[in-house]
């Protein structure tokens, strides 16, 4: 009996400890569980645990990859030595920072003054705009001392990727960039420009294109996002470490964007946006994002088989000679950042023969043009809605303030009743819903670049303020509060 009962212990506690290691087994492959993989938007950065056709953050598809797995907590734990200190905000030397001018002053207006040592400055634009031809300018220059004004001649290191040397020398020979502190190199491994720069140890650095770099170190081809963020990263390193300014040039996609991921825009310290029309000789660069000075800045340049040349008076280029006199013409003044641009909208109205008539744009907000010809149908009584509606700006400027409403409704109507407008009138002013004139800012900038061109007449909205109370000598304004009083105005004799 005992010894059954002995038996039965044992096997008691046989199953007890086979339960206590099935649990133990339990836990230990709960807690060794391998963690989930993780996924990251390769345009924005966006994370999620599972893989998903499209970006929840930036809704782009098919960028959503695989890049290991997700932690659960921090991954840099160790506390590495330091190699500065940290002072006082008011103890940083500042001296080390400032701009340095590039002697192209339309560039150095929309840079805030010019190049700072250790910044990244991304130009992007459209092919053929005229990008690599500034650049190489803005080399030669450097390289000859012309630009910080001091005559210090200095090493400036151009590395292409899209052309070889000789069609670069080719071009600068055209241009007369032929500067002897100019370094050309055709290369497209990162490592092999790293090491270019190491040796050479230029003044600036100037990378034609930061997509067609690649580095052996990362997978995917030239131009992809992992490609483009690696060499965007090593880059800017070397040039915060150096104190070095660096130009990237980059591509840009079919609706203007900058090509590539997202965070490259983040990473650089200037993104400069270069525009143009083709058919145009005109070409304008914005600051899109600058950490060392305004982004409302723009730079106008004159593209020709001689090289670019910086206009620091486009006013006339947005004329037309034969616009005074003519029905369907209107000017205006528009501001670019500070600088003050008289340009001139022209309309034209011809009946139509479909059903749904045409409305086409040049230059100017299709959405705009459409709210517009709305308040003119309902507050002043233009039917055009059987009619074709066209309305275009002159030289390629783009009107996208809102402040050239009230010329392009001066013209539809000049247009639509075939009558010009009185010779030397101006007109801006935003036009609401309602049929009111709302104010616009830089009035008194507007009215003296007006009267510098000539223009002795303008109207404008009533509760525009004027800085000083002065006008221009010569300058005759009307203050108007509504459409109908500027229509009126402005076709009065």
């Amino acid at each position: 009996m005992s010894a059954g009962r002995g038996g039965g212990d044992v096997s008691a506690a046989t199953a007890s400890v086979a339960r206590v290691t099935t649990t133990s087994a339990r836990a230990a492959r709960s807690t060794t569980k391998p963690a989930r993989p993780a996924f990251a938007c390769t345009e924005c950065g966006w994370t999620t645990a599972k893989w998903v056709g499209r970006c929840g953050e930036c809704q782009e598809w098919g960028t959503v990859a695989e890049v290991g797995a997700a932690g659960v907590g921090p991954r840099t734990v160790a506390v590495a030595p330091t190699r500065s200190t940290a002072r006082e905000i008011a103890q940083i030397e500042v001296d080390a920072a400032r701009h340095a001018p590039t002697g192209v002053g339309e560039l150095d207006r929309v840079l805030g003054g010019g190049l700072v040592p250790g910044a990244v400055v991304l130009l992007a634009g459209e092919p053929g705009v005229g990008k690599s031809t500034l650049l190489l300018a803005v080399a030669s220059n450097v390289a000859r001392g012309v630009a910080a004004g001091s005559g210090r001649p200095a090493r400036v290191l151009y590395v292409t990727g899209e052309e070889s040397a000789g069609q670069v020398r080719l071009r600068a020979e055209r241009i007369g960039a032929l500067a002897p502190g100019l370094l050309l190199v055709a290369e497209t491994d990162l490592a092999t420009i790293l090491g270019h720069v190491e040796r050479e140890d230029p003044d600036l650095l100037v990378l034609d294109s930061v997509q067609t770099v690649a580095s052996t170190e990362v997978e995917g081809s030239p131009g992809g996002p992992s490609q483009v963020r690696e060499v965007a990263g090593a880059i800017i390193a070397a040039a915060k470490s150096r104190d070095l300014p660096v130009v990237l040039v980059g591509h840009v996609t079919k609706d203007g964007s900058v090509a590539g991921p997202r965070t490259l825009e983040h990473l650089v310290d200037v993104v400069c946006q270069f525009e143009g029309d083709r058919h145009s000789r005109l070409r304008l660069v914005r600051a899109v994002k600058n950490r060392y000075g305004p982004t409302d800045e723009v730079g106008c340049f004159d593209l020709s088989e001689s090289g670019i040349v910086g206009l620091p008076d486009p006013s006339g280029l947005f004329l037309s000679s034969a616009g005074a006199g003519v029905a369907g013409s209107c000017v205006t003044v528009t501001l670019e950042g500070r600088r003050p641009l008289v340009l001139e909208v022209q309309a034209l109205v011809a009946p139509s023969a479909l059903a749904n008539p045409r409305r086409a744009v040049s230059g100017i907000d299709s959405s705009r043009l459409a709210m517009n010809l709305a308040v003119l149908h309902r507050h002043v009584g233009l039917r055009v809605m059987d009619q074709d509606v066209y309305v275009s700006t002159i030289g390629g400027a783009r009107a996208g303030e809102p402040s050239a409403d009230l010329a392009v409704a001066l013209a539809v109507l000049s247009a639509r009743q075939d009558t010009p407008l009185p010779a030397g009138t101006v007109a801006f002013g935003e036009v609401g819903l309602a049929g009111d004139l709302r104010p616009v800012v830089g009035l008194e900038r507007r009215l003296a670049e007006a009267a510098r061109l000539g223009y002795t007449r303008a109207v404008v909205p009533a509760a525009a303020a004027l800085g000083d109370g002065t006008l221009p000598a010569g300058m005759k304004v009307a203050r108007v509060g509504s459409l109908r009083e500027a229509l009126a105005a402005a076709t009065a004799t």
